[in-house]
């Protein structure tokens, strides 16, 4: 085999689709977010802003979270050393697992090195400590679930996204004996769209299945202290395993599970993802600690209310200018453009004129026909910088459309 062929041929693909990926070379500016720099391929500089970023709240800046750094740093070092099992384990990582299992009420937590290894590691566990176990999963859950599923060898069932009716006719049709896992979102990223929790826990009651929900887009969010939708709606202690990430709302890095001392003790014992992967530096452990411990106090509560009022704002300016927004209620805007060459078109347009950085979305993230842009306006984004947006946007769809309109020709 030609191997370089080979590899010339499988990103021409995603050239000739129009969904070959491009990193943007962005630096952050301390206590300046959502401001960066832009460094282009030839060198020069230009700012911008950005408007597509999982730092919900800006936490990544917050002074409560560099200071608890910088501490953790002067004190420990730079990492942490080794696995868990193996000196990996300090006064940091205590301290954020029991921050984490109080914002959700549970008993115990554990954190990994991202919210896709939590979900991987955990779901391909759990079909060795529950020998026969059928896991049912919405057809939207992210890819690290689908994973972690396909990875346990177990027996699966895929539900229509968010139809528990579905669901419920999937579960009547295996053994009533047989255990059973309901695996899925909070809030689906793409869309927006909230996972409907307190059905699928009243059906989990009535089937006697576990119920394994993804906050990685509500955690720090949603609720009064910042657990997640599933806090928001009371049904936080229904839930038996509770994933999310430390890495947008709380600004930092590395994911969790949440649930009974038992099921984390299990979990920390038999999954290989966990296990064998140096543990969390204590500096990042620091900050994530101290991220969440900020966002369930009123002052958290402040940023989750001016974040929610500037989501609502630019949903109501794109609106209005007629622009397709898909809009569930959450803080994420997604605007959709349905064609991967003219997404990418309208984002390098963007950022070149008008200082916008919004990565477009392409499949295999969502759909075909649905790319799309996806704004994610936090508490430091202004006023003044959501009308700088709806005017880029206001100028340049028109322009996009005439060479969609050209192009179908």
């Amino acid at each position: 085999m030609d191997y370089d062929r080979t590899l010339d041929s499988a990103i021409q693909r995603l050239h000739d689709e129009g969904r070959y990926r491009t990193f943007i070379d962005i630096e952050r500016r301390k206590g300046h977010f959502p401001h960066a720099t832009w460094r282009r391929a030839d060198g020069t500089e230009k700012d911008i802003t950005v408007w597509c970023g999982n730092d919900y709240l800006g936490m990544g800046q917050h002074p409560a979270v560099l200071e608890a750094m910088h501490e953790a740093l002067d004190a420990t070092g730079a990492g942490s050393g080794g696995t868990r099992n193996i000196s990996g384990t300090t006064v940091y990582h205590n301290r954020l697992e029991a921050e984490i299992a109080d914002l959700h009420g549970k008993e115990a937590a554990l954190v990994f090195s991202s919210a896709y290894i939590a979900n991987d590691a955990t779901l391909s566990t759990l079909h060795k400590l529950f020998p026969g176990l059928i896991i049912y999963s919405d057809a939207l859950n992210h890819a690290s679930m689908i994973e972690g599923i396909k990875r346990s060898g177990g027996a699966k069932r895929i539900f229509r996204h968010n139809d528990v009716a579905h669901l419920r006719a999937l579960i009547a049709a295996d053994d009533p004996a047989a255990p059973k896992l309901i695996a899925f979102e909070s809030i689906y990223s793409m869309d927006g769209d909230f996972g409907p929790i307190q059905e699928i826990c009243d059906l989990a009651d009535e089937v006697g299945a576990l119920t394994y929900l993804d906050e990685v887009h509500a955690v720090g969010m949603y609720g009064p202290r910042g657990g997640g939708v599933a806090e928001r709606d009371g049904q936080m202690a229904r839930v038996d395993i509770i994933n999310a990430t430390l890495g947008k709302a709380f600004g930092v890095f590395g994911g969790y599970i949440a649930a009974s001392a038992k099921m984390v003790d299990a979990i920390r014992s038999y999954a290989p993802g966990f296990i064998f992967t140096t543990s969390l530096p204590p500096v990042v452990a620091a900050g994530a600690a101290a991220s969440i411990a900020f966002l369930k106090t009123a002052e958290g509560q402040k940023l989750r209310d001016a974040q929610q009022l500037h989501a609502k704002v630019l949903k109501m300016r794109l609106k209005g200018m007629g622009l397709p927004i898909i809009d569930y209620g959450s803080h994420i805007v997604p605007v959709v453009i349905g064609d991967p060459v003219h997404c990418k078109m309208l984002s390098d347009m963007l950022l070149e004129h008008c200082g916008v950085y919004v990565q477009p979305i392409n499949f295999p993230t969502v759909p075909r026909g649905t790319e799309r842009l996806r704004f994610t306006p936090s508490p430091v984004h202004d006023l003044k910088q959501i009308e700088s947006l709806v005017k880029a946007m206001d100028t340049l769809w028109g322009h996009c459309a005439l060479n969609r309109a050209e192009a179908s020709a």
